[in-house]
Parts: C-alpha cells; structure tokens; sequence
C-alpha cells in the first residue's frame, strides 16, 4: 500500500511524506515512511484491530511509534509519539476523507495480523 502526504502553509508545500505498508516474510507488515529532509525510517507492525493499526520502532529518533485509527465516520486519524530528549511527545494528525477521482469513498477497516506478532 502507498500513501502520499503533505504540508502546506500559505498555499505552498513545506513538508511532504512517502510511506508505504510492506509485507516481509510470510505475514510481518512494515510501515517505511521518506519524509522531506531526512533519512527513511521503518517501523514494525506490533498492534491491529478492525478500527486501528499501530507501528513502532523504539531505535528511532522520533517518532517510535505511529499509529492510525479510523472514527465512526470513516475519518482517519494518524497520531505519532515517542521521545524527545527524554520527554514523552506526541502529534495529531486528523483526517477527512475525500475523493480519489473514481467515485470511490467506501468506509475501508484494518484486517487483524493473521497470527499475533511476538
């Protein structure tokens, strides 16, 4: 899966992201996101229900973990946390959902790891 995001300010990009949801091995799924400016990072799936999924990577600099939810209106909401010279940190990221150009807007859901994740 792929994503693409964005930062605007004043009507002109300031900040923009690549992430994209790998499968590696048989059923381990890794979020790699390639934000504007700095290295790649790639954070484990750890948690999922039908509703959320959550990402971690406790060696990186921040965030360590991300995680995303859906509301009862199908809205999405990203959320990153972690550390920051020692203090606990966190950014909302709400989200509407609009049109991809197909018509398309149905309510999608998280699929559970088919075996838990150690």
């Amino acid at each position: 899966m792929l994503g693409f995001s964005r930062m605007v300010e004043e009507g002109k990009t300031v900040a923009f992201e690549y992430l994209r949801i790998n499968e590696v091995g048989d059923e381990e799924l890794i979020l790699v996101a390639s934000p504007s400016g700095q290295e790649t990072a790639s954070f484990r799936m750890v948690e999922s229900t039908g509703d959320s999924v959550v990402f971690e990577n406790p060696e990186h600099d921040f965030p360590q973990r991300i995680i995303y939810r859906l509301d009862d209106n199908g809205n999405l909401a990203g959320r990153i946390e972690g550390l920051i010279d020692g203090a606990p940190r966190a950014v909302d990221f709400p989200m509407e959902r609009s049109s991809c150009g197909n018509g398309s807007n149905e309510k999608q859901t998280f699929p559970p790891p088919a075996t838990p994740l150690p």
